[in-house]
């Protein structure tokens, strides 16, 4: 007998319940001033390694939770149900950062890195530079071999998780004119020499997640910490995006579940012309579309990350969740500073702050009109 699309196997129920109150007990109390401070604290980052969150995927033999993709999908959703900006540190350190070391690491970088990646470091994915965003594969920054390795030189920008990484994943060109033939993938340590990370962005939403530029000047990387093949980073890159683009959709559905949480609290408060507002028809029909909405991007994102664990085909499912839950997240915020009125509009309540950081699903790890164009190619081909 199959089960209904939403009902998790009874670890993954209990997984998301413990992930949830502890972002509800210790995450809560926090948000408006790491919002504020744009930093997220180091105790608190400490506490996520200890719950398990931070190396979900990483083996026992690690150090990891030896769990599956689902769970970290599971997590980022918890989270950012409370903050996410904490859900995308949770996201990128999971889907997109271990998740390459698992399928591209050796066993020595496996051993190093994931180690340290389930032991309290944090990982980070460079990718993006100032002229290749959506071209993601038009990067500039160059690797030259040196010895027994190579000088990396380039600036990549709206690296998350930058100003607390200790482990990077970097993408660099080792040949220009072979085109995204030439692009690898490179482990980078924070610390090497000619690596420094730069500028921190001051941004609209999800302001306690760390967006940093990073800098390097014929910065010596190992042979030994080439990720993959050679000339096969576009792979790397295409692969973990792909996957990488459930735990936003997650992030997004918990986004858009927390913002409707606060918005049912407040329209049985609120009172006016004798009788709470939920009593209203007009704000009973919102709410029921807002939720409504909510299931459905559940629904896509749950699917695509079965999927996934499936090793099934995912990648047109995995852009449809991610471009319909960052749309839904968008306006089930905005309805939520809509039902508050004049509190939705200060930061005195929590909505205002749901309502900045939902824009950003539509525009990292792929633009909605990348995910058009990916689901477009493959409906037509």
């Amino acid at each position: 007998m199959s089960s209904p699309l939403t009902t998790l196997a009874e670890d993954e129920q209990l997984f998301y319940d413990s992930v949830y109150q502890f972002a509800d007990r210790e995450i809560r109390p926090h948000v408006r001033e790491m919002d504020e401070e744009a930093k997220i604290p180091r105790q608190l980052i400490d506490r996520l390694f200890e719950l398990g969150v931070m190396g979900i995927e990483i083996p026992d033999e690690f150090g990891g939770g030896a769990g599956t993709f689902f769970h970290a999908v599971l997590a980022v959703e918890a989270v950012s149900r409370v903050d996410p900006s904490i859900g995308v540190l949770v996201d990128v350190q999971n889907t997109l950062v271990v998740n390459a070391l698992l399928r591209w690491g050796t066993d020595e970088q496996k051993r190093t890195y994931l180690t340290r990646l389930a032991g309290g470091s944090i990982g980070a994915y460079a990718l993006s530079e100032a002229g290749s965003g959506s071209d993601a594969f038009a990067l500039t920054t160059r690797a030259t071999e040196s010895g027994d390795g190579y000088l990396l030189t380039g600036r990549k920008l709206w690296i998350t998780n930058g100003n607390e990484a200790d482990v990077f994943v970097v993408f660099a060109t080792v040949n220009p004119e072979a085109g995204y033939r030439g692009i690898t993938a490179f482990i980078v340590e924070r610390g090497a020499a000619g690596f420094t990370v730069g500028k921190k962005e001051d941004k609209l939403g999800i302001r306690a997640s760390s967006t940093c530029e990073l800098l390097f000047e014929n910065c010596q990387v190992p042979r030994a910490n080439v990720l993959g093949e050679v000339g096969k980073g576009y792979k790397v890159a295409i692969e973990t995006l792909n996957e990488g683009r459930i735990g936003i959709g997650a992030q997004m559905v918990g986004l858009a579940h927390g913002a409707l949480d606060h918005t049912i609290r407040y329209v049985k408060e609120r009172r006016q012309f004798g009788k709470a507002i939920a009593d209203f028809q007009g704000v009973q029909f919102q709410i029921a579309r807002a939720a409504t909405e909510i299931e459905a991007a559940r629904l896509m994102v749950y699917n695509a990350a079965r999927l996934r664990e499936a090793a099934l085909p995912f990648l047109a499912e995995a852009a449809m969740c991610k471009l319909f839950s960052s749309e839904v997240a968008e306006r089930v915020a905005s309805l939520a500073v809509n039902l508050y009125g004049g509190y939705g509009f200060v930061k005195d309540y929590p909505v205002e702050k749901l309502f900045r950081d939902a824009k950003i699903g539509q525009i990292y790890e792929g633009t909605s009109n990348l995910q058009l164009q990916t689901i477009a190619k493959h409906l037509l081909s």
